[in-house]
């Protein structure tokens, strides 16, 4: 077993030629532990990373830290049991989200993903709004996305159901599986899972993806979990993140299940998940036209025509607004800046950096 098993290519060891003569060796994060230590994948085996103090003077935010799936360049211990991570190789791909608090930080989910599968259940678990709100953070990444309609045995009209999101999320591979009768694995087997290649899962918790990935992947890696017939949900059988490496040769990225996906900077990725909205828009008589009661607006228009309807225009607000409001927030002064203590005093003092901290 190698790098080359775990994605490595030729074109990454050029980018590492600089830091592979600066006596770096290269390594993939295949586990996230805590206090900043990693289990990274080497090709003479699995060994344990730390971000050491040199590494906190580069990175300056969360988002400058190792991942699960970054390519990193590490440096040996004396003693040979651990390394010391030095520096992360620019991302290809990068799933985010907002970091859960109050503040606005980027969390990466995963790194370098080349395909990530958005699965939902045809039962109570499938919401086209939902799904489109994957696509779109995922096309933020720069990965590829494909819909995975799942539980295709428990329903009639899982064909409708296909269409219906085809024509929510166009251009975007969508497929109708069933784990108990394997309809659609082979084809995707086919395509998407292939030496090498890293794959991610994303959905509502209940909708298959574990059972999903034990077949596809040939590999009973993930746990399944019950679901409940009421409302179709399941408990989160995936508690950590973690990169194997499956028997089929695959890469699998195992990221817990997301209820609920909070976009991070996904304006550029809207207008491509919209793009028939945003090519009507282009047509406006106003260029800041809201699509609301404007006169001379082309994407009302093709509404009052019947070639686009009222739902997609509603769901392409609601993320636009989610982005807008994101960008609002972010544009506010620090609340730092705003604590007593940090503007200067009037009584010449020097400013408190801190609420317990007195100068002696």
């Amino acid at each position: 077993m190698s790098l080359n098993d775990y994605g490595w290519t030729e074109e990454l060891a050029r980018a590492f030629a600089s830091h592979a003569a600066a006596g770096l060796e290269p390594a993939r994060v295949v586990c996230e532990l805590r206090r900043k230590f990693y289990a990274v994948e080497l090709d003479s085996g699995e060994m344990l990373g730390e971000c050491g103090g040199g590494f906190f003077h580069v990175a300056r935010r969360a988002d400058q830290f190792p991942a699960i799936g970054d390519w990193v360049g590490v440096e040996r211990r004396p003693d040979g049991h651990r390394v010391d991570i030095r520096v992360v190789l620019p991302r290809r791909t990068k799933l985010s989200r907002r970091a859960a608090g109050t503040e606005e930080l980027e969390q990466i989910v995963a790194a370098n993903v080349d395909t990530v599968f958005i699965v939902s259940g045809l039962d109570n678990n499938f919401n086209v709004s939902r799904i489109q709100r994957f696509v779109v953070a995922v096309r933020e990444s720069r990965a590829e996305p494909v819909v995975l309609l799942n539980k295709s045995d428990l329903v009639e009209n899982a064909e409708a159901m296909r269409r219906e999101v085809v024509e929510a999320v166009p251009g975007v591979e969508v497929h109708v599986t069933s784990v108990q009768t394997r309809k659609g694995l082979k084809a995707l087997q086919e395509r998407h899972v292939q030496r090498g290649r890293t794959l991610a899962f994303v959905g509502s918790s209940g909708a298959g993806k574990s059972s999903l990935v034990n077949t596809l992947l040939r590999d009973d890696i993930l746990p399944v979990g019950d679901v409940r017939e009421g409302d179709s949900k399941g408990r989160h059988t995936t508690t950590r993140r973690e990169l194997v490496l499956t028997s089929s040769g695959a890469v699998l990225i195992d990221t817990p299940g997301l209820r609920e996906l909070q976009l991070w900077d996904a304006g550029n990725a809207v207008e491509e998940s919209f793009s028939d909205i945003a090519e009507r828009a282009l047509r406006c008589r106003f260029t800041n036209c809201r699509h609301e009661t404007e006169k001379g607006c082309a994407v009302l228009e093709a509404i009052a025509a019947g070639e686009l309807s009222p739902e997609r225009l509603a769901a392409y607000r609601k993320l636009k607004e989610e982005t807008e409001a994101r960008t609002r927030r972010l544009a506010k002064p620090s609340a730092l800046a705003s604590r007593p203590g940090w503007r200067k005093r009037e009584d010449g003092e020097k400013p408190f950096r801190h609420r317990h901290h007195r100068e002696d």
